[in-house]
């Protein structure tokens, strides 16, 4: 099984900016150090849900810090960039990387980060296909030419190119419409399954990918798909709960709050106040500790995640970073992991 991590590096209101870009590059540090496959960064603007709105720049700076470890982004979002100029700025994120780029790209899920930038959130899957598609022809065939619906380009030679080849791995985030996961599997892109997404619709939609996929005659299987999940471990169950409480609710309370804003930006706003106000939680914090979290001790956490492995999930994501857990204790239980976790697979 090959571990990875994933953060959307999220900024509530009682931390640092600053210290969240020093936090992580220290993460994915102690990542490599710690065996870890790969460290994924999600794409996000407007919001402290995630400061990650140039996250190739940021995987750029993790680059320069690692040698090893692979830099994946979930997910770059196509539809807010020009194909062209994400084009060159993955290749050469691949370039200083030495070839350690997997690129994931996705739609999109939150409408109030389109309407800034005047895109209309709903009518995003016809210009997201192109742009991947673009993206893609852009880093293997020279004098690339391309004149589609929304985007052309004429005899187009890429520099820098991208090191691995024929081009970086790519990613399709398809949990939400049957065309994106249409795409992917036509494509042989392997999807990737995000923290929003319970267990048991997620393990399904893997299934259908991979049985998809092999009707397609792309053979990508359940073991080529990543599966994020916020992950927290202790010595005991009642200490893990109790650690991860405060963050993980930080973030149900921050996505039950922007869903209530119909596009605008919570940025700004504080969430004790929106809390004082609320209506009952959509969510809580025991439903996602339980479908979308692996929470306990390290012997509990083996255990799920092999319950996992039983349903042909080989490429496991920790989301250990989650809503401002503080340093200390990300590095602990990355540690504990790494030394309790890791060696059972």
């Amino acid at each position: 099984m090959k571990f990875a991590l994933i953060t959307h590096l999220p900024w509530p209101e009682d931390t640092n900016a600053r210290n969240i870009v020093e936090q992580t590059i220290e993460d994915v540090a102690l990542g490599e150090e710690l065996g870890f496959h790969s460290a994924w960064f999600a794409e996000h603007h407007f919001t402290r849900y995630g400061i990650g709105s140039s996250v190739l720049v940021f995987a750029g700076a993790i680059a320069a810090r690692t040698s090893k470890i692979r830099l994946g982004t979930a997910v770059l979002v196509p539809p807010l960039h020009n194909p062209i100029r994400l084009a060159e700025d993955t290749a050469t994120l691949d370039l200083i990387s030495n070839g350690r780029l997997d690129a994931g790209f996705g739609r999109g899920a939150s409408k109030s980060e389109f309407t800034p930038y005047g895109v209309d959130h709903s009518d995003t899957q016809a210009s997201f296909q192109e742009s991947v598609n673009m993206i893609r022809g852009m880093w293997t065939t020279p004098e690339y030419t391309h004149k589609g619906q929304f985007y052309s380009v004429q005899q187009a030679n890429l520099v820098p190119q991208p090191v691995q080849r024929p081009h970086p791995p790519i990613y399709i985030a398809a949990t939400r419409t049957p065309e994106t996961l249409e795409f992917a599997v036509k494509n042989g892109f392997p999807t990737m399954i995000g923290l929003t997404v319970d267990n048991a619709p997620a393990i399904e939609l893997c299934h259908r990918y991979a049985a998809m996929s092999a009707e397609a005659g792309h053979n990508v299987t359940t073991a080529d798909i990543p599966f994020f999940r916020y992950t927290y471990l202790a010595e005991t169950e009642e200490k893990a709960r109790s650690e991860a409480y405060k963050s993980l609710n930080w973030v149900i309370d921050l996505l039950q709050w922007r869903g209530t804003l119909n596009g605008a930006s919570e940025a700004s706003h504080s969430i004790d106040e929106w809390r004082r106000t609320r209506a009952k939680p959509s969510l809580t914090f025991d439903h996602v500790a339980e479908h979308r979290s692996i929470i306990g001790t390290p012997e509990q956490c083996v255990k799920k995640i092999k319950a996992l492995q039983a349903q042909g999930i080989e490429y496991f994501g920790c989301n250990f970073a989650f809503g401002g857990m503080p340093r200390n204790k990300v590095k602990t239980a990355m540690r504990l992991f790494a030394k309790e976790v890791m060696p059972q697979f």
